[in-house]
């Protein structure tokens, strides 16, 4: 039976032979060498047979025969991942994969094409709170507890006692500028609003407004009418009739809400207009004597006006949208109607 010096001679040549090209291959070198029951833990076994005067260097050829295949096998580990990563690596010099290009959501187009219009005749853009106290969303607009015109809007209530809600319209906006602003104040006030509705084609629980407010000394109704002909010039054409009705709001007084002639027929009835030839965009009117003396505004003195609009109403015009759930599903099919718009 050779030596055991002889055996490890044998199987380092071995050793410097191999030479794994795969992960296969590797693993069988480790197995074969390394394993549980691999040659160094075989010839570890026969220490036992050698004599004790011989233990010491038989020892030493042992862990030497150790290390070459440990260390054999870390080179080849090595060498295989190397190559692993030049395969995989990117090639700088190719072209690089192209990234669709995105668009501005369609809301967010119209929104900024209205606020853009209005501050092109001196409106300031505010901004305020999405959830709101009481005092701000309903009792400061003439809405005190209990009055019918809460009714108008379900709401989402947050906390009670005292009343924190989703704000239910971005008048709340106006009356934080009229508590906080010197006069007089021209403000627009885009945002997101709340109200507890089912989700259909027509309606939300989410939507979008833009509100404007204008208090100063001698302001009147004329100068009402004379601002929304001007956004109505500006957002649909020249061409586009105009005409107010006479409504009903907690906050103005008189109210009125304001149609222009169908922009898909021209007036002579189609599915949008509902075959009116006639839309509905907008309510507005003068504000209301109560609100102004709740900031301290004396109606004597003061005048304003304000007016709503919602902005997939306008969206729903301009691109004739017809389903407001499409606004919030983020379909990429959608969307992509909107590019390079």
């Amino acid at each position: 039976m050779p030596s055991l010096q002889e055996q490890i001679q044998v199987l380092e040549q071995e050793i410097n032979a191999f030479s794994p090209t795969d992960a296969a291959g590797l693993e069988q070198y480790r197995i074969r060498f390394l394993g549980t029951k691999g040659l160094v833990k075989q010839l570890a076994t026969e220490m036992k047979n050698v004599p004790p005067e011989g233990r010491k260097e038989a020892g030493m050829l042992l862990n030497g025969f150790k290390n070459l295949a440990e260390a054999r096998y870390e080179e080849f580990a090595a060498t295989l991942s190397a190559g692993a990563a030049n395969t995989n690596a990117i090639d700088i010099s190719l072209p690089g994969t192209p990234l669709a290009a995105g668009t501005r959501h369609p809301l967010r187009m119209v929104e900024n094409q209205m606020v853009g219009i209005f501050e092109k005749i001196g409106f300031s853009v505010a901004t305020g709170p999405e959830i709101e106290d009481d005092w701000h969303n309903f009792t400061s607009l003439n809405m005190p507890e209990h009055h019918t015109a809460r009714d108008m809007q379900d709401t989402f209530y947050v906390a009670q006692n005292p009343d924190w809600v989703l704000r239910t319209h971005t008048s709340s906006v106006q009356a934080r500028i009229l508590e906080t602003t010197p006069l007089p104040v021209r403000v627009i006030c885009p945002g997101r609003v709340y109200r507890n509705e089912t989700i259909s084609a027509r309606a939300h629980c989410f939507f979008h407004q833009c509100e404007g407010l204008y208090v100063d000394k001698g302001v009147s109704f004329a100068d009402l009418k004379q601002t929304l002909y001007y956004f109505v010039t500006e957002m649909f054409g020249p061409d586009t009739k105009v005409r107010f009705r006479p409504s009903y709001f907690p906050f103005t007084e008189p109210s009125a809400e304001m149609d222009i002639s169908c922009t898909v027929c021209g007036g002579s009835g189609c599915n949008l207009c509902k075959h009116s030839g006639w839309v509905e965009i907008l309510g507005c009117g003068m504000v209301h004597p109560n609100m102004l003396r709740n900031f301290g505004i004396d109606p004597e003195v003061y005048t304003g006006f304000a007016f709503g609009m919602g902005v997939e109403r306008i969206t729903q015009i301009k691109f004739q949208v017809n389903d407001l759930r499409l606004y919030s599903q983020n379909d990429v099919r959608f969307l992509r109607q909107f590019q390079g718009l």
